[in-house]
């Protein structure tokens, strides 16, 4: 049985949760990490060198980094489900994963640490809102690409519409003033048909 370590209310955690539902694993999910404490025990540690979330456990396989985690789960369980039929459809489902790493998530991270976790006295005005303009700048390119396909990867879900889609659950309370972005809500429709997005994503409030 697949063991997760981490949170639910974590973003990173989430689309673990949100992969594992998809493909079915049975699992198990530990709390650790923000008020739960423990990732920086040395049990955890030994898994996870950098005391973050999330942590796979396969059997005798460890693997951190919530990408990598969905990547291998994708390979393992699913099939060509959750991969892309094809290697140019996988390719690309590999590139807005990485594009969220590298584009996505820098943008609304600030936004979020400034509304959420800072309290309001002692926020940033000026940080926030530049942070939420770059936010929709990165936004604007993903409409861009959902004007093209149903997903970002084709026609087809995949592994690459999870940490995408995650960080756009986050964008609609946290920038309220944005441009219309038709393609990107039609997406961000079909997503919270999903079972598991609703259960693992949209059902925890953003903390």
């Amino acid at each position: 049985m697949l063991k997760v370590w981490g949170r639910n209310n974590s973003s990173n955690v989430q689309k673990v949760m949100w992969a594992v539902a998809e493909l079915g694993v049975e699992h198990e999910r530990f709390d650790i990490g923000g008020s739960f404490g423990k990732n920086r025990d040395p049990a955890y540690l030994a898994m996870n060198p950098n005391g973050l979330v999330p942590t796979l456990q396969d059997g005798d396989f460890i693997l951190w980094e919530s990408n990598a985690i969905v990547r291998y789960l994708a390979r393992e369980y699913g099939g060509g489900k959750l991969e892309g039929g094809d290697a140019r459809q996988r390719a690309r489902a590999n590139q807005w994963m990485d594009w969220q790493l590298s584009v996505l998530a820098p943008a609304i991270g600030p936004v979020f640490w400034g509304l959420i976790r800072t309290p309001e006295d002692k926020r940033d005005p000026a940080a926030i809102a530049a942070a939420q303009s770059k936010t929709t700048e990165a936004m604007k390119i993903l409409d861009t690409q959902l004007g093209k396909t149903a997903f970002v990867a084709g026609d087809q879900f995949t592994m690459g519409d999870i940490p995408v889609g995650i960080m756009a659950y986050r964008y609609w309370p946290l920038v309220p003033e944005r441009p219309d972005l038709p393609n990107l809500q039609r997406w961000y429709a079909a997503l919270q048909k999903r079972k598991p997005f609703r259960a693992h994503v949209e059902s925890i409030p953003l903390s």
